[in-house]
């Protein structure tokens, strides 16, 4: 059963980009809730609450426990704005959920074993992480926070694709829907050969043999 993630919050009345810098002013994150059958809800929520759960995947891939007030509400991020360089969230948009509707989220995956594999192993062998993340489908309630791909029997030429990770029950990949090609390769293990010193051009040359002139 996935965690149960609750991020707390309070109502806003005030809008428009002076409330909003009033907000931040005093610590806290304007953001907005919106989707299902309900109006658009502009909330606020304390900066260091934010600060703390973002550093943590869950929080970008997983069913959140939105509690506005007292009231739950079950949410997705969806969007979000980052100062450009200070440890700042300046806004964030939440999307509820339906319990009963599948929803298509990112979710993060986890590489295991890679060290203990054949191709891990191998002098030469470079293993490459062609996708940090999977787009799934599913009820919220099956929504993994990753999606773990052991790679202890991975060999070297090998690759590994998107149907060959093996998903938990009641979650699929919308990608694999839209034919072979979009069967891409996630995990590929290519051997890197040396390339040869190229040899001087004079030491094929007898000595005191001297080059033609090069013609103009």
């Amino acid at each position: 059963m996935a965690q149960i993630h609750e991020i707390k919050a309070q109502n806003r009345s005030d809008e428009g980009k002076g409330a909003s810098r009033r907000l931040r002013h005093a610590a806290m994150v304007p953001a907005v809730v919106y989707g299902g059958t309900q109006p658009p809800q502009s909330i606020q929520i304390e900066h260091n609450t934010i600060l703390l759960a973002a550093k943590n995947e869950w929080f970008f891939s997983s069913i959140l426990d939105l509690n506005v007030d007292g009231k739950v509400q079950k949410v997705l991020v969806r969007d979000w704005q980052k100062h450009p360089f200070k440890q700042q969230m300046l806004h964030m948009d939440f999307l509820r959920v339906n319990e009963n509707e599948a929803v298509r989220v990112n979710v993060p995956l986890h590489f295991l074993n890679q060290e203990k594999s054949p191709a891990g192993k191998t002098s030469g062998v470079v293993i490459s992480h062609n996708l940090t993340e999977v787009e799934v489908s599913c009820l919220p309630a099956n929504l993994p926070e990753f999606i773990e791909l052991d790679l202890a029997d991975l060999k070297p030429g090998d690759i590994v694709h998107l149907s060959q990770i093996k998903l938990p029950k009641g979650v699929s990949l919308p990608a694999l829907n839209l034919g072979a090609d979009h069967d891409i390769a996630v995990v590929t293990a290519n051997t890197v050969k040396e390339e040869a010193e190229p040899a001087a051009e004079a030491a094929a040359a007898p000595e005191g043999e001297t080059k033609p002139a090069e013609k103009k």
